[in-house]
């Protein structure tokens, strides 16, 4: 009898092999990829994916220490992920308050934001907390594709990278043939019953723009002129968010690397002038995010790609779990409510993360 989803993915980070497994929205079956020889490709650019297929990853920045990788599809099967699990929702986090660290950065990135050398900046915090001698990657993954349905879900582990999970809402770049998408999400509100309920901000509202704008003016650059929906409210886990559609033909169908180049990281991760605001972010922020807020998905040149940002996110370590979260600045940003920002997304990871007692 084959085993089932949660029990195949814990054996292979025992075992530690290279391969990924992802869930796309409104899926019910798990693309499952893995490499029998050899180690994942190392590539040293975004643009080196053009004409590639696999399991792409990519961090934040690409250093040497952090490269971007291709996991080579030797075994591939699409597996049910079986319904939910006995993970449960942690509690809520009203009353925490604003950890001193946050608070250092905060002012630090507010700054060059208030004296208008960046239009934006995004600044993100990580949370580390005791790995459980119960916790199952599996059993997690599998409770994260039965509770968030609307978010792209994925685990990846090779030697390069260490092992990750995440439910994101963001689509990097997704299609096939002539038709294709991205999109930006921006703007955070906690979610409400019923989406058409939340009202939003100037401060959001801008932010939103600011993302919708950087695409827009990318995909020109290459002659792309998208069709366009939105902004409109969406909801992710515990949270709403702002979401633009763009749709548009690709010119040439091998050049993936090069739009990935492009829109990579968007503003909705990093900040705007972007080189410019990954450097700053790379000085300022206390840690290397390493692959959370880069992208990773399937990537096909001669059929479909599914490629996300990598958000609401951990790293899985032996003894440990990184969680990542993060949050738009802009002039008019309170320290506060940007605290609770990033409170709110890391409760998305941590609901599948710990099984009641």
């Amino acid at each position: 009898m084959m085993r089932n989803l949660p029990d195949i993915l814990d054996s292979c980070i025992n075992k530690e092999l290279d391969f990924a497994a992802c869930r796309v929205p409104g899926s019910d079956l798990v693309r499952f990829v893995s490499q029998g020889e050899g180690s994942p490709e190392v590539l040293r650019s975004i643009r080196d994916l053009n004409g590639k297929r696999g399991f792409a990853i990519a961090p934040f920045r690409i250093t040497e220490a952090c490269p971007a990788v291709l996991i080579r599809p030797d075994r591939e099967e699409l597996i049910p992920f079986g319904g939910g699990s006995d993970m449960t929702d942690v509690g809520d986090y009203d009353g925490r308050p604003v950890d001193g660290q946050y608070a250092e950065r905060f002012e630090a990135f507010m700054k060059p934001v208030r004296e208008r050398r960046f239009k934006k900046l995004v600044l993100s915090r990580k949370m580390t907390i005791g790995r459980d001698e119960s916790f199952s990657p599996g059993e997690a993954f599998r409770a994260a594709c039965g509770k968030y349905e609307r978010s792209y879900v994925y685990i990846f582990n090779t030697k390069a990278t260490g092992c990750w999970m995440g439910c994101t809402p963001e689509i990097l770049l997704s299609g096939e043939g002539d038709e294709w998408e991205t999109v930006a999400l921006a703007g955070t509100r906690r979610a409400v019953a019923e989406s058409s309920n939340i009202v939003w901000d100037d401060k959001n509202l801008i932010e939103q723009m600011l993302v919708a704008h950087y695409i827009r003016s990318q995909l020109a650059s290459l002659g792309i002129n998208a069709d366009e929906n939105g902004p409109y409210t969406v909801r992710a886990g515990g949270v709403a968010h702002l979401k633009t559609n763009f749709r548009f033909r690709l010119p040439e169908i091998c050049r993936l690397g090069d739009l990935l180049e492009l829109l990579h990281p968007t503003p909705a991760v990093a900040g705007l002038p972007k080189e410019e605001a990954v450097r700053f972010i790379h000085a300022n922020e206390g840690y290397d995010r390493k692959y959370y807020s880069g992208f990773a998905g399937w990537i096909d040149p001669d059929g479909r790609s599914d490629l996300y940002v990598n958000l609401r996110c951990m790293n899985i370590r032996a003894d440990s779990l990184a969680l990542y979260a993060g949050g738009g600045l802009l002039p008019s940003s309170v320290l506060e409510d940007e605290w609770r920002e990033t409170e709110d997304k890391l409760q998305t990871i941590l609901s599948v993360t710990i099984k009641p007692h």
